[in-house]
């Protein structure tokens, strides 16, 4: 029998804690954009912004390991996933109630932002929450008609950026939209490289994916286009003045970007375990890429 600390552990393998730099890289980053905009801010609400994007990460997650599992995705044999429905360390319908659950309370923390900025944050709101929902759940399920990567890149980078910075100041910025494409392309290029990966074992499973339905030769292209995409907008932003010349620090991720792309142009149809790890890899690129935008943003203000 499970204790009750090694039942936490287990519901922290599900929530996959590794991946929540995806969806903290963008709210950080809203919340520079603040100072740098000169905008007066509500920083007592930015503890209550982390909170509900953590949960609502957690929460589509554990509904994502659900659906996943039930289509044949994931299984013992695969990369995907926490492993913990596999592995039968939890049972199905708990982890799908676990979802819902955070779904719940995110909701609920939700209702303060709307009780203070009204409609323009309720809308963003019910996007935000049926993006997460409706990744893998029926009816839609997004992810598995080959919508991923465009619906992750819509909501993890813009819509994740602008409501960070909506939240704090109660205005909307349209550089604030440019500046989130680069960590949207990145946050879009993690799944892009995990679906490449798994390009085998879903279409065993009967999944269209992005991937599966492009196949593995222009899967590879979409994934370094993405990435090299992240570098080409953040170029073109400096050279117009939105973004300091500062924001040239990120380059220094171009060697870590560099490797990903080659690796990903050298992987082979049938040969996931040459790229398992290039989610990771890409993830880490990602939150560096970000952090520098950021550090290269407050310089601007504080300099």
């Amino acid at each position: 029998m499970n204790t009750p600390r090694s039942q936490l552990c287990i519901w922290i393998q599900a929530a996959r804690p590794f991946s929540f730099t995806a969806s903290m890289t963008p709210v950080f980053l809203g919340a520079v954009l603040v100072p740098y905009f000169q905008q007066s801010a509500r920083w007592t609400l930015f503890p209550l912004i982390v909170a509900a994007s953590l949960l609502i990460h957690a929460a589509t997650n554990l509904v994502s390991e659900y659906f996943d599992y039930q289509k044949g995705v994931d299984r013992p044999d695969t990369h995907g996933g926490s492993r913990v429905l596999v592995d039968k360390l939890l049972l199905p319908k708990q982890v799908l109630i676990g979802g819902i659950i955070l779904f719940a309370v995110t909701a609920c923390i939700g209702l303060v932002f709307i009780t203070i900025h009204g409609w323009p944050i309720l809308l963003l709101g019910l996007i935000g929450m049926a993006g997460g929902f409706f990744y893998t759940a029926v009816p839609v399920g997004y992810k598995y008609l080959g919508l991923g990567d465009l619906c992750v890149f819509l909501l993890m980078g813009p819509l994740m950026v602008i409501g960070s910075f909506y939240v704090l100041t109660g205005s909307y910025h349209t550089y604030v939209l440019l500046i989130s494409l680069p960590v949207g392309c990145l946050v879009a290029a993690i799944l892009s490289g995990n679906n490449l990966r798994d390009i085998l074992h879903d279409t065993q499973a009967g999944i269209n994916s992005t991937a599966t339905l492009l196949g593995h030769r222009w899967a590879r292209l979409e994934y370094s286009g993405l990435v090299i995409a992240a570098y080409v907008v953040t170029g073109a932003m400096i050279a117009f003045g939105i973004l300091p010349l500062w924001s040239l620090l990120t380059l220094l991720t171009i060697p870590t970007a560099v490797k990903n792309i080659k690796i990903t142009l050298k992987s082979q149809t049938g040969r996931p375990q040459n790229i398992a790890t290039l989610d990771v890899k890409t993830a880490q690129l990602h939150l560096v890429f970000g952090i520098l935008l950021m550090v290269s943003i407050l310089l601007r203000v504080f300099l």
